[in-house]
């Protein structure tokens, strides 16, 4: 294979790390829960596109392992963000998880109708187009990271970590026409 066929093949330049957006749609339990999520399009500094894994089922016969598949797992989603001076993220996620859990009386709302969300983030192109999203159905912060404080870090800006769980996402898999793909069997049709 040549430079030049490799060239050929690497559509748009690749896609680049760098060129994202992250939609975090916080309810309304959550203080200041849209001002939060405006200000995450600018101060997400970075999130990951989600893996999934299939588990396996294990079925024996006469000796001899037979591997099915199992359940879909979803790993849970992190992202990092950078902190302003008026907190207004970090408070937002503060005050959404004291309202799933009190953080003095261990009460909460126990509707997960009123403390999930859905949450998205997309790849973008070298234009600002949107090459690929996922959506995060049903997602609620698990994971608040600390906010470290040094006499020594010299020109930084504080950044935390927000983990979430979800019960699973959507994904366009046809990226260039954003719709589902249909497929025809012998035992019928199938859409993805």
């Amino acid at each position: 294979m040549s430079l030049l066929e490799f060239k050929s093949n690497l559509i748009g330049g690749g896609a680049r790390a760098n060129q994202f957006e992250v939609e975090l749609t916080l309810p309304t339990i959550a203080k200041n829960s849209s001002e939060a999520g405006r200000k995450a399009k600018f101060l997400c500094k970075a999130a990951s596109l989600p893996g999934s894994s299939l588990g396996v089922a294990q079925t024996f016969y006469r000796g001899r392992m037979l591997p099915l598949a199992g359940e879909r797992q979803f790993a849970p989603w992190t992202i990092s963000i950078y902190n302003d001076t008026d907190f207004a993220i970090y408070n937002s996620i503060e005050s959404w998880m004291d309202q799933i859990n009190n953080l003095q009386y261990n009460t909460g709302i126990t509707n997960p109708g009123a403390y999930t969300t859905d949450m998205q983030v997309h790849q973008l192109g070298r234009n600002n187009e949107t090459l690929k999203s996922y959506k995060f159905v049903g997602a609620f912060p698990v994971q608040l990271s600390p906010i470290s404080l040094d006499m020594q870090q010299n020109d930084q800006i504080e950044e935390f970590q927000v983990q979430f769980v979800y019960a699973h996402y959507v994904t366009d898999f046809d990226s260039k026409s954003g719709v589902s793909v249909s497929i025809n069997t012998p035992i019928g049709g199938i859409t993805l």
